[in-house]
C-alpha cells in the first residue's frame, strides 16, 4: 500500500471504473486491439495500448495513430467490440476479490467507465457483478468528454445526488485519476490488475492519488477509515 493523506468526514458515494478496476480486462483488451490492427496490416509495438488505458475507443484509436502512425479505418474499427467481445467471453474473470468487497461494503456505489455501455455491461454479466450496481452504471457516452476531463465522474454524482466531494473514485489509470481530481473528488489507485507494473502506483500518484492498493482487502480498510474520520 502506499498512502499519502487521508480525506477528513463520511464519504456519500464510492465509483469504481469497470475495466482494470472491477474485471481484469486490459490484457484482453490490448489483444483485441492488436488482433484487429494485425488483420489490417499493422503491427502495433508493444506496450503501445498500455500507453492508453483509460481513455475510450475512439481516442484510443486516435492515441495509437498518433505514437505509431498506424491509422485505423473506421469500418475496421467496428471490428474491435466484437474481437473484445469474443476474448471476453472466453476469459474474463473479476479482479481478484472484488465479490468479496462489494459484499462488505453498505455504501451507495456506482459504475463511471470510458467503455460503452454495452461493454460495461456485458463485463459486469460475465463476471456476475452486475447486480451489485443495477442500473448505476455510466459510460463516457453519456457525456460530451470522456476521461480525462471531469464530465463523467460528475454526470455519476449528478445521477446519483451525490456531493463531488464527498464521492471517492477508485481508477486503475493516470486519466481517470485526474478525472477524478478535475471532477473535486477523492481519488484512490488500484494496481491489483494483470497489466500493472513496477512504476504504476508512482503514475497513479502523480496525477494525484491519494493512495494506492494492489488488493481489496487494504481498500476497505482505508474506505473504513476514512468514513470514521
Amino acid at each position: 500500500m502506499t498512502s499519502t493523506k487521508m480525506p477528513q468526514g463520511r464519504f456519500e458515494l464510492l465509483i469504481f471504473d469497470c475495466d482494470g478496476v472491477l474485471v481484469d480486462s486490459e490484457p484482453l483488451a490490448a489483444l483485441a486491439y492488436h488482433n484487429v490492427y494485425a488483420d489490417q496490416g499493422m503491427t502495433l509495438p508493444e506496450g503501445t495500448i498500455a500507453k492508453c488505458v483509460g481513455l475510450k475507443q475512439s481516442d484510443i484509436v486516435n492515441r495509437v495513430a498518433e505514437l505509431t502512425g498506424h491509422e485505423l479505418s473506421e469500418a475496421a474499427e467496428t471490428g474491435l467490440w466484437p474481437e473484445t467481445k469474443r476474448l471476453f467471453s472466453q476469459s474474463l474473470q473479476p479482479t481478484p476479490g472484488i465479490k468479496w468487497l462489494l459484499e462488505e461494503l453498505d455504501t451507495p456505489r456506482c459504475v463511471a467507465s470510458s467503455s460503452s455501455l454495452e461493454r460495461i455491461c456485458f463485463s459486469l454479466d460475465t463476471t456476475g457483478l452486475h447486480g451489485y450496481f443495477g442500473n448505476s452504471i455510466f459510460s463516457s457516452s453519456m457525456v460530451k468528454r470522456g476521461k480525462p476531463a471531469p464530465d463523467l465522474f460528475l454526470h455519476a454524482a449528478k445521477a446519483m445526488e451525490s456531493d463531488p466531494g464527498k464521492c471517492v473514485v477508485i481508477e486503475d489509470s493516470p486519466f481517470g485519476i485526474q478525472g477524478a481530481i478535475a471532477a473535486g473528488m477523492n481519488a484512490i489507485g488500484f494496481t491489483g490488475g494483470a497489466h500493472t507494473d513496477e512504476d504504476h502506483a508512482q503514475r497513479l500518484l502523480d496525477k494525484g492519488a491519494t493512495a494506492v492498493f494492489s488488493n481489496w482487502k487494504d481498500v476497505l480498510y482505508w474506505l473504513r477509515a476514512a468514513s470514521a474520520a
